[in-house]
């Protein structure tokens, strides 16, 4: 079901709120008139998508197939109205999915389906349709930033991604982000030049995060130093979090569906082997014991040796990036720590066990970002805000949370 794939995309000065690490330097207003221009990521399943169906296309139902070979673009998702009909969730199912190509060792779209990435460049293009939507994909950030002068495809940029890929360690093809790169660095030049040659204030949430710092890390420094004037990460962690695990063991066929699927996974960069995440009667789970945990909730091999070989790499690279950085997580909420599967029937709801976070990620994997990135020798400036009780989405749309968010962005960087 179409429902079955989207849970599986997890897919991330104003009080309340703390400073708990600020690295060598401070932060102050800037003036107005010199603001730098912005370009936004949001996070998963924010950015839309549209596609059409080639006559190669092999519709699993009769209904599936309406407008194959017409060169008629249709709205992929976010697609309400498919998703709520019975006869249409399954095309929707179909069409969103894609497959491990093993000549290619890329993923894919399904044969005869083009997908593309609806309005790179501009914030509009990120999904508004419900106010909860709204909340989650930096609406309330935009709508703000818009009262603060910005203008979208003036001094506000958009750059959504198709959240279906992700980041594949290096050495590993992965044509979607190294398109995604191409067009970010390309977007990122305009607004400067846009803008009387300032460099750029990249800010992003949850997902968009992973694709944010891989992209910085693969660029060139010199580059990154001339384009980029301050990153801006909110609600993004090193160490994964625990719905992933949860969502693969619910439904394992659906692991090779996303190349996205092992992204935010527990990662041995943050979670030790004295922290069990995945309890059962038999024995405990660590982030060190994942491939093992893989394979205990019916993962095929094949996909436990695409998370080694592509997504695990990326999470032990997760590092500074090596250009003014602010991280802005939420602490105080409840968030799941450990996943009791007591009897080892992975196919039902576990107990769960919580711990301090944001309601998806947990605390420890917000402070490991002190050490990997503020103790960085490389990392000039880095400043890590806590706001307390304060949401994974909430970062980006309480209103308080979102005005701190906004002097970060306005704010100059003194070195």
């Amino acid at each position: 079901m179409a429902t079955q794939l989207y849970r599986l995309l997890p897919l991330l000065l104003f009080l309340p709120c703390f400073v708990l690490f600020d690295h060598q330097h401070d932060v102050t207003g800037d003036d107005p008139a010199g603001r730098h221009p912005v370009v936004l990521l949001p996070g998963s399943t924010c950015s839309q998508l549209e596609a059409r169906l080639t006559d190669a296309y092999q519709p699993p139902a009769p209904q599936c197939g309406a407008g194959k070979g017409n060169g008629w673009w249709f709205r992929l998702w976010k697609n309400s109205t498919a998703m709520q009909d019975p006869k249409l969730a399954p095309c929707l199912s179909d069409q969103l999915r894609l497959v491990y190509d093993p000549v290619a060792r890329d993923f894919r779209n399904v044969p005869g389906v083009e997908t593309r990435v609806l309005g790179f460049g501009s914030t509009r293009g990120f999904l508004a349709d419900t106010p909860a939507n709204k909340d989650l994909c930096m609406g309330r950030l935009v709508e703000a930033l818009e009262k603060a002068g910005y203008r979208d495809g003036e001094t506000l940029f958009g750059a959504p991604f198709d959240f279906r890929q992700a980041p594949a360690a290096p050495g590993q093809p992965c044509r979607a982000f190294s398109q995604f790169s191409r067009r970010l660095r390309a977007l990122v030049e305009h607004a400067s030049r846009k803008n009387g040659g300032k460099p750029v204030v990249v800010m992003s949430h949850s997902q968009g995060g992973y694709f944010a710092l891989e992209f910085l890390n693969r660029s060139p420094l010199p580059w990154r130093r001339r384009y980029v004037r301050h990153y801006v990460m909110a609600s993004t962690g090193p160490g994964g979090f625990l719905v992933s695990m949860q969502l693969l063991a619910a439904n394992p066929s659906a692991a090779l569906s996303s190349g996205s699927a092992f992204t935010a996974l527990p990662s041995p960069k943050v979670f030790g082997p004295d922290a069990p995440l995945v309890v059962t009667r038999a024995r405990n789970y660590t982030a060190q014991d994942i491939p093992e945990s893989l394979t205990a909730i019916g993962l095929p091999r094949l996909a436990v040796t695409l998370y080694k070989t592509r997504a695990l790499p990326v999470q032990l690279n997760f590092r500074a990036p090596v250009v003014p950085t602010t991280c802005i997580s939420g602490v105080g909420v409840p968030t799941m720590k450990e996943l009791v599967y007591w009897d080892g029937n992975f196919s039902k709801a576990p107990e769960v066990v919580y711990g301090d976070g944001d309601d998806l990620i947990l605390l420890e994997s917000t402070l490991v970002l002190d050490t990997v990135i503020g103790d960085d020798p490389r990392q000039e400036y880095y400043r890590s805000i806590k706001l307390a009780g304060t949401s994974h989405a909430g970062v980006v749309s309480d209103q308080a949370a979102v005005e701190r968010v906004i002097v970060e962005i306005l704010g100059v960087v003194h070195e």
